[in-house]
């Protein structure tokens, strides 16, 4: 790969242009994985190019012709599957059985829901609404889309962006992060070995403020879907304003886990110490404010804390590690900051609240941490942090629980616990957030949407409804009466 560049544009690898490079580090030991070139704005140009001439005739495939390109796609992803593996956790940390097990099978099932989804066209059943004129529904391709992804789960935001844009008979450019850009090189290679026509997927790797911005800004591009934080989504609807562009955002979250006081106790324990812990606590639905109600509370705590210390934190290629680094050591000290700022507020740390030593310090890991005694306005419970932390707060009445789940600016995801119908379906109804789990925290199907509320974003990655995001759709009116003068034409002139 790194023998022809890190760019891949119109079904081949090519060195970009901006005349300079990135190492991309393994967060584990600090370690070189690659050193990548750098994309410039005149490789957006020339992606962008590609895109259009391949989207006249992508476009105009049949649904049949793209869903047996994307199945092809997913045996090719399955016939590599540990190499996808290998790769996201050597660029990003995560623990081996977390690649292996979730992020490469996820994704290769996400590609396969849109081979189907492909071939399934939704819309208004065909009429003669007004009387005189059969009405359809199509739904066509936006054009050229230009895709911005996080690196916390490369491959998988990946995949969310690049499948449901193709699968509706657009084209793409997709800008991956420069941490981690390794797994969605990979993935632009098997859609052309799978038979995706040259042009269709492109993947630049370059920085955000030169490669992004002129994405976002690009005249050929028609939509932009980014994942990340949510002051970026704001300058990515900035930009994108300026000519107009469709925009799908998934941004930033801080999802609240509420207990109820009849909730299953164990369960709720486990629930949080791996709904807090997946990914190292990088992902925008990680459970990280705890709301439990004041009999169960203290139980919660004690269990969480000793559940928490048996955690094994380890070298991420090692079966039996549980959490990994995080991604960068600028994310780690920006955690670590964050606990540092509590504990100095007078919050206590029952678990972890430090980097670890020994051998694992040469790595960018964070140790599992548990807070209490904090304040709900206080940054800690209010910010996303992107780490291994679970803060855990009390709570009286279910009103109360509620509205504290409710209050922060995010509305990505959120689970409730308890074995009350009657209180199950209240917090699924009343709390902001587009996804609502009860009694589990994380789990995610292809076939369900995922996509949030308020300051999260808007628009929806998985499912149908993704899918649906990537078309527009045309009304078409067809006269069925032949007459030559309407009846409706007597309000512009004449009489009846």
């Amino acid at each position: 790969m790194s023998e022809h560049g890190h760019q891949y544009i119109d079904g081949a690898f090519r060195r970009g242009t901006a005349g300079e490079n990135h190492d991309i580090i393994n967060p584990a030991d600090g370690s070189l994985v690659v050193t990548a070139d750098l994309a410039g704005p005149q490789d957006v140009d020339t992606a962008v190019a590609a895109a259009v001439r391949a989207q006249a005739d992508w476009g105009r495939a049949t649904p049949g012709e793209r869903a047996g390109a994307l199945n092809a796609l997913a045996a090719a992803m399955n016939d590599r599957a540990e190499d996808y593996a290998q790769v996201e956790t050597a660029q990003a940390g995560k623990p081996i059985k977390l690649s292996r097990e979730f992020d490469v099978p996820g994704s290769i099932d996400n590609v396969s829901f849109y081979a189907g989804a492909a071939r399934n066209l939704e819309g208004k059943a065909s009429a003669e609404y007004d009387g005189t004129h059969t009405s359809l529904v199509r739904r066509e391709p936006v054009g050229v889309v230009g895709s911005i992804a996080p690196w916390n789960y490369p491959l998988q935001m990946a995949v969310w962006k690049v499948l449901p844009a193709i699968a509706a008979g657009n084209t793409i450019v997709l800008k991956p992060a420069e941490l981690t850009p390794l797994t969605s090189l990979m993935l632009a290679e098997d859609c052309t070995k799978a038979g995706i026509p040259d042009g269709v997927v492109n993947v630049l790797m370059g920085a955000g403020r030169v490669v992004g911005e002129a994405l976002l800004t690009h005249p050929g591009v028609r939509m932009v879907s980014f994942t990340g934080s949510t002051p970026v989504g704001q300058r990515v609807m900035e930009l994108a304003s300026k000519t107009v562009k469709r925009v799908h955002l998934e941004l930033g979250g801080k999802a609240p886990f509420v207990v109820f006081d009849d909730a299953d106790l164990d369960a709720a324990i486990q629930g949080a110490v791996a709904g807090s812990l997946i990914n190292s606590g990088q992902d925008c639905t990680a459970a990280t404010r705890a709301y439990v109600q004041r009999p169960l509370y203290d139980a919660f705590v004690q269990g969480v804390a000793d559940l928490m210390s048996t955690v094994r934190v380890g070298d991420p290629t090692d079966p039996s590690t549980d959490l990994g680094p995080l991604v960068s050591v600028r994310q780690r000290d920006s955690v670590a900051a964050y606990v540092d700022r509590a504990r100095a507020y007078g919050a206590k740390i029952l678990v972890g609240g430090q980097a670890p030593g020994g051998a694992l310090a040469v790595g960018s890991y964070y140790e599992p941490t548990l807070v209490v005694d904090v304040a709900q306005d206080s940054e800690i419970v209010q910010q996303e942090l992107f780490g291994p932390v679970l803060v855990v707060l009390p709570f009286d009445t279910d009103d109360e629980g509620i509205a504290l789940a409710n209050d922060t600016p995010f509305g990505l995801a959120a689970s409730a616990w308890t074995r009350d119908i009657v209180r199950a379906m209240r917090a699924s109804r009343d709390i902001a957030a587009g996804c609502v789990w009860i009694n589990d925290h994380i789990p995610i199907v292809s076939d369900m949407p995922h996509g949030g509320y308020k300051a999260s974003g808007f628009g929806k990655d998985l499912s149908q409804y993704s899918f649906d995001e990537y078309t527009q759709v045309k009304h078409v009116s067809i006269d069925i009466t032949g007459d030559v003068r309407k009846d409706w034409h007597r309000t512009i002139f004449g009489d009846r």
